[in-house]
């Protein structure tokens, strides 16, 4: 079982258990150089947690490196030149460093008084971050040139104030509206997070009013790469809530063309671009699109694979989490849960590696994926442990849709298993929780009521059951704020197995063959919006 917060955990351990041989090797030189007595002193330390596999202060104390009273100033002290070596590393140099370090190098030649050579390095910086469109850097160089400007005239460019001027206001506000759709994007990603899907009429419009008035109003040929980017990411959350599925797949196929246009800027904005495609991917899976899902899913692997793409934790974290919560979305469109089984113990070895980076939310949403392997593989044991990780954790405040149908799974695992002494209990704990959430859709309740009145049916007249709960459910199937329920559970699908006596399996695969042949609406991802 995870913990639902790392908090506990020591910062500086943490930090040391996460740096490579060569950091290692690196700090060590690092520290070689400084040579006092005080820096022998925390390189004891450092090489102290390094030896750990947990976190003990009391077997640091007993080693006399420290006194208890010192002990939180040389962990401080450690912590920054731990810091300082890994920026000095060129493997973490990326073009955001190399600006602000340009930038940091101008403003010790302006206090040296070397106003013209200042000046070179910040025209240099400024070329090189409007390049790669980091243009809160290229705001923060424009402003120091002002700033040296009014000390040092250079006469020999009389336009020059003109010009600073100019660039200062055009940077403000493309910052302000990258700015006002980013603060719109998260806060509808926070929305997604705690509450899922627009569930009635009433949450529509109040999505799509916080929507419209927090958009800012721009001419859209006049932004740039980024401000695109937060623009499509934006409409993305809000094609998410509103259950515009399509829409989704359109602003997610946009943000992945303009990366496909201009590959270098994989490079600058990686997290940029995985992302995109496993929004695109989502929309792909929402929408029942296996071959293009293949497609896309190849196609981010071979991207991310290729050596110019950069190397570091964060990456290696979302490009797990992406690779894998995707590969296993492919397995449930095609019906390949066999195949799903194979990779489970990759993700949770990975699930384990990344535990600092990948947050609770994302862990969950793992859990209850393989809970889901498990149950189309007919293996409801394994199932069931995992759908209780999701429901016996207490400290778990988000995505109630998903606790909400971790549970109704549970009850219907339970019922698959022969574990009838358990279910009574799952029934009225469910029942209760459901109540509570205050969020009993029509599935939801008739699939409440039909496992209620499981244990009265008699075993010849369970197929009958089965058929008219299908009919009962079948109708809610295009219901804008019904159907997410299908999107958490494919419960169509097992009742059709239950009917026809076939394994879930074999009917997925069997649809996964019609939605490939589906004719699809032509949506060509242009630049313009």
């Amino acid at each position: 079982n995870f913990t639902m917060t790392n908090e506990q955990k020591d910062n500086l351990f943490v930090l040391v258990k996460s740096l490579t041989k060569s950091e290692k090797r690196q700090f060590r030189l690092y520290v070689g150089r400084m040579g006092s007595n005080q820096d022998a002193k925390f390189l004891n330390l450092f090489q102290q947690l390094d030896r750990m596999s947990r976190y003990e202060e009391k077997i640091i104390l007993s080693k006399g490196i420290v006194t208890k009273q010192q002990l939180s100033n040389l962990k401080a002290h450690l912590y920054k030149q731990i810091l300082v070596s890994l920026r000095m590393n060129p493997v973490n140099k990326n073009i955001r460093i190399q600006i602000r370090e340009q930038l940091d190098f101008a403003t010790i030649l302006y206090q040296k008084g070397l106003y013209k050579q200042s000046l070179k390095v910040l025209e240099k910086a400024k070329l090189l971050a409007i390049k790669y469109e980091e243009k809160f850097s290229a705001y923060d160089i424009v402003e120091l040139e002002k700033v040296i400007e009014s000390q040092y005239i250079t006469r020999s460019l009389s336009n020059r104030t003109e010009t600073l001027i100019f660039e200062s206001n055009l940077l403000r506000k493309q910052n302000n509206i990258a700015t006002q759709l980013s603060n719109l994007s998260l806060q509808l990603y926070e929305r997604l997070i705690k509450a899922g899907y627009a569930k009635s009429d009433q949450e529509f419009r109040e999505i799509t009013q916080f929507f419209y008035e927090n958009l800012p109003k721009f001419n859209f040929e006049t932004l740039g790469f980024r401000e695109k980017l937060w623009y499509f990411k934006a409409h993305v959350w809000y094609s998410f809530l509103t259950h515009d599925f399509l829409s989704s797949y359109r602003y997610a196929s946009k943000w992945i063309k303009m990366f496909e246009d201009s590959p270098s800027m994989i490079a600058i904005h990686p997290v940029f671009y995985l992302k995109g495609n496993n929004y695109l991917m989502e929309s792909l899976t929402l929408i029942k699109y296996p071959s293009k899902f293949y497609a896309v899913l190849q196609q981010m692997i071979f991207r991310t694979s290729h050596e110019d793409f950069p190397v570091n934790e964060n990456l290696k974290a979302l490009n797990f989490q992406f690779h894998y919560s995707n590969k296993i979305n492919l397995y449930f469109l095609k019906g390949n849960f066999e195949d799903g089984l194979l990779i489970v113990p990759e993700i949770l070895k990975g699930i384990v590696a990344y535990e600092n980076q990948i947050d609770p939310h994302h862990i969950v949403m793992f859990y209850y994926k393989i809970s889901c392997i498990y149950f189309g593989a007919e293996d409801y044991e394994n199932c069931i442990i995992y759908l209780d990780k999701i429901i016996s954790n207490k400290q778990l405040k988000m995505r109630e849709d998903l606790l909400c149908f971790s549970r109704v799974l549970n009850i219907f695992a339970h019922y698959e298993a022969g574990f009838d002494y358990h279910l009574e209990t799952h029934l009225r704990e469910t029942y209760k929780f459901l109540i509570k959430m205050n969020d009993l859709h029509e599935v939801q309740k008739a699939m409440i009521r039909f496992v209620r009145s499981l244990g009265d049916i008699f075993p010849n007249d369970l197929k009958a059951a089965f058929e008219s709960l299908y009919e009962e459910l079948k109708q809610y199937e295009n219901d804008p704020y019904e159907k997410r329920s299908f999107l958490y559970l494919d419960i169509l699908s097992w009742l059709e197995s239950k009917i026809k006596n076939i394994p879930i399996s074999t009917i997925i695969k069997q649809k996964a063959i019609q939605f490939n042949r589906k004719e699809r609406p032509s949506i060509s991802p242009s630049s313009k919006d």
